[in-house]
């Protein structure tokens, strides 16, 4: 086995949602393996905090103003990204959102909104940017998927049934399209430290934990939450020619908790 199996020298990848966060630090990583970079966000602070972080980094990107729900949008994005860069030859769908409202409290229209970005979007792109990989004669997807995939948790009744669907996307995916050498695969993050989940591991006035944290790390056999950059070696790999013969996965990096029952109560 030789390092090039992991090399994305020359292919060009596009990261939605990839501003900050989890995107970002993919976005990042496949950077550092030789990919060129293009990005999606819709805010404008967010695209210029974006820009120069990455400038920051050394690292060369094409930022887009797109919403990935609107398929004329999307359409646009690409043809440009296809013009300007090349082909994409790696598409990650991260772009997403989650809204912690009871089911009997949750409106329609805010159901409807965590669909169209976190189900409906990765169709939209993934349609979009398909085309362009069997006419290469090779592509990579990948979805970010959620424990929620598997797992149901109150209050997120809308993001679960939109990442189940997620999951089952990223199967048909390979099962349409992996006669055309296109492998799509989900990754499925454990708990991981951003700023947003910062204020859920402060230390408390007593100096224990918060108790989030405590549920968190009682529950993930690693015994701590994860960071963006445990999410950069899979997705280099499902990336990469070294997962030529992955389809239809979804690789969770969660620390071992949905391979975990639980402590047994004293």
């Amino acid at each position: 086995m030789s390092e090039k199996m992991f090399s994305l020298e020359g292919k060009v990848a596009l990261v939605t949602g990839a501003a900050y966060g989890i995107g970002y630090a993919m976005a990042k990583a496949l950077a550092k393996a030789g990919a060129k970079i293009a990005f999606n966000c819709r805010g404008e602070k967010h695209m210029e905090e974006a820009l120069k972080a990455y400038k920051e980094d050394g690292i060369e990107v094409k930022g887009y103003f797109c919403d990935v729900t609107k398929e004329d949008q999307v359409k646009e994005m690409v043809a440009d990204i296809e013009k300007t860069m090349g082909t994409i030859d790696i598409l990650v769908n991260n772009a997403g959102i989650i809204k912690r409202i009871p089911m009997t409290d949750m409106s329609t229209e805010e159901f409807k909104e965590v669909i169209d970005i976190d189900l409906i979007a990765p169709f939209v792109v993934s349609k979009a940017v398909v085309p362009g990989m069997i006419k290469k004669g090779h592509g990579k997807i990948i979805n970010v998927c959620s424990m929620m995939s598997e797992l149901g948790r109150e209050t997120v009744s809308a993001y679960a049934a939109a990442k189940g669907g997620l999951k089952m996307l990223t199967k048909n995916i390979a099962s349409e399209y992996g006669e055309y050498n296109i492998q799509c695969n989900g990754i499925g993050p454990g708990y991981i430290a951003t700023p947003q989940t910062a204020p859920l591991r402060e230390l408390q006035a007593d100096g224990s934990r918060h108790p989030f944290d405590q549920f968190i790390i009682s529950k993930t056999p690693a015994a701590r939450w994860g960071t963006p950059e445990d999410l950069e070696g899979p997705a280099v790999f499902l990336a990469s020619e070294a997962s030529d013969f992955v389809n239809g996965h979804i690789l969770y990096v969660d620390g071992g908790i949905l391979a975990y029952i639980g402590k047994q109560p004293k």
